[in-house]
Parts: structure tokens; sequence; C-alpha cells
């Protein structure tokens, strides 16, 4: 059962096109993430399925409400923690809890138990007395986390989760998503640049590059376009290898990366003795060679012809006035 649908959602600031006419669906209680650089149209995205901003042109629809039409019905279905943070500092942990609580109308006796509920999932029960400002920032994230959660959302959208947090931090987050996943059944859409939170949390995901999605499928089957293994190279000639590379029908796919050569292939270890041969009878020399299996960034190096890495640093020219706006 699809929870979260689009047809052609798109959105215009003027004539930059942030999201791209993107038709996708995302299933009840899988965890579904949307990848991609800063820039990508991640965050317009999720700003157009939470109501926040209006779509330029196409539909969507959550638990069968559509975004502009149902917006209030929509609004109560789905809980929502951005990539800034929105709590209350002069407040306490439990204050914040309760205080979303009162604005979805649940009634006293409700809050209060929900209220140990989701601290309890986040494991910030001996912090509910604590000011705000005296959390960590893992600490402040994990309180939004159970802020989203307050109301039974059947949709929890995560934007950038992990964001700044150091690598203990964002593990911790990790099992919190999959622990909030599996004991409520709540559907997950989360955004990330980060591959390995991808690889490690979802059921599905999309690749979303300047506000087109290029492929959406499983982790297992998006690796598998990729090969099996990864033979990574360089040489002194690339074109003239990948020109004789080319007739050798075991290579699933080439690509070429500035001085860099991948291929994808199945027994990788087995392979780069071939290849060895094959460029020395080309009087080609063999720089480097190494084999892998493949990451999600060889499925974005695939997809995209780049590293996310080298997307971040790409000079995207977005007018100043809508880039807090966009993600």
């Amino acid at each position: 059962m699809d929870i979260i649908k689009t047809d052609n959602l798109t959105k215009k600031f003027n004539d930059l096109t942030a999201v791209d006419n993107i038709s996708f669906s995302v299933k009840k209680g899988e965890i579904f993430g949307f990848l991609g650089p800063n820039g990508a149209g991640k965050t317009t995205t999720i700003k157009m399925l939470t109501t926040l901003l209006h779509p330029t042109n196409g539909s969507a629809k959550i638990s069968d409400f559509n975004i502009v039409k149902d917006r209030d019905k929509v609004r109560k279905n789905i809980g929502v923690v951005f990539q800034e943070p929105a709590l209350d500092t002069e407040l306490t942990g439990g204050e914040n809890l309760d205080y979303h609580a009162r604005m979805y109308g649940i009634g006293r006796n409700k809050r209060k138990t929900r209220i140990e509920d989701v601290l309890h999932l986040v494991d910030l029960e001996d912090k509910r007395d604590v000011f705000v400002k005296n959390y960590s920032g893992g600490m402040k994230r994990r309180l939004e986390i159970a802020r989203g959660l307050m109301h039974y959302p059947n949709v929890l959208f995560l934007d950038e989760p992990t964001l700044g947090l150091d690598a203990q931090t964002r593990r911790a987050i990790w099992e919190y998503i999959k622990k909030m996943n599996k004991e409520e059944g709540t559907t997950i859409f989360l955004t990330t640049h980060y591959m390995d939170e991808a690889d490690y949390l979802c059921d599905r995901v999309g690749i979303i590059d300047h506000g087109k999605i290029l492929v959406i499928d499983s982790i297992e089957n998006l690796k598998n376009s990729v090969g099996n293994d990864v033979i990574t190279l360089s040489c002194s000639d690339l074109d003239g290898l990948i020109k004789r590379l080319e007739k050798e029908d075991w290579i699933e796919n080439i690509e070429r990366h500035e001085s860099l050569l991948t291929l994808g292939v199945e027994k990788g270890d087995e392979k780069i003795p071939v290849i060895i041969e094959i460029s020395q009878s080309q009087n080609i020399q063999i720089k480097s060679i190494s084999v892998r299996k493949p990451t999600l960034d060889d499925v974005f190096l695939h997809f995209t012809g780049r590293t996310i890495r080298n997307q971040e640093t790409a000079d995207i020219k977005i007018p100043p006035r809508f880039r807090s706006r966009m993600g």
C-alpha cells in the first residue's frame, strides 16, 4: 500500500526549477531515502509534501489526502523534523513535548502517557526536566524526533537528521530511527547526502539531482546495477584502454571519471590479472588498480557521473533570496 504518492510534482522559483516534474511513491511502513547533494531539491520536496510550499505544478497525496486541498488532514497525519532546530530552549524537554501535544489537541491523560512513551523511545527519560538549552546537539535531535512522534503520525519526515553530528551520535540516531520504525510502525521519509546513512537505514532510495529523480529502487538492486564488484584503475592511456575493454563482454559497465576508470564486473579479483594482460598487450601502463564491492557512492557516481562530494563543491547558481528555501 502506498502512503505517499506524487504525480509530476514541480516547484519553480521564477526561472529556477527546484523540483522538476517528479513522480514516485512510498510504501506504508518502509524507510524511504531521498538522496542527493545540497541544492538537489530534497528539502523543497519535503516542504511541498508537508504543505509548507505550494507546488507550481503536479500533485501529491499522503494517506490519500491531497497536499493542497486537504492540508489540515495531511498535517494531522505527518510529523516533521527539519534541518534547523525548532525547539524552545527555555523550556524543558517534557514541556516542549507537552506544548506540541496541546497544539494537536491531545488530552491531558493521553499527553502524559505519550510523553513517557516517546522519551523512552529516544532514551531521554532522565532528561525530561532538563532545560533544552543544556542539551547536547544529539540530545536535541532525539527530542525533535520524539516531538515529531507525539501525535501518532503515519509518516515522519526527517530532513538531514544527523547533519553536523559526530560519528558516534549519528550512529545512535540511526538506531533510534530503526527502533521507532519497528515499534511505532511509522513510515519514514528520510533525506540525506550521507550515503552510509541511507545504506544502513533505508529499504528503498531515490536519487535526485538538479530537481530530477534519476532512479528509485532497493539498495541491493541499485548496487547490483553497478556490478557485483567495482574495479578502479588509473593508467597511461584511458581512452585507449576504454576502447579495448569495450570489446570484453564480461564487463557490465565502464565509466570514466576524470583520471580514473571504474569497471563493473563479476569476480573482480580474478579479472585484475586479465585487465593487466590486456593493458600490456596495448602498451598501456597501469598506474594503480583496486577491487571492492559496490557502495551507494558508486551508485550515485554511476547515475550522475560524479561523486556526491564533487556535487557539493559544484558552482550551483541559486538566487540569494531563494537559498534558504531550497534543499
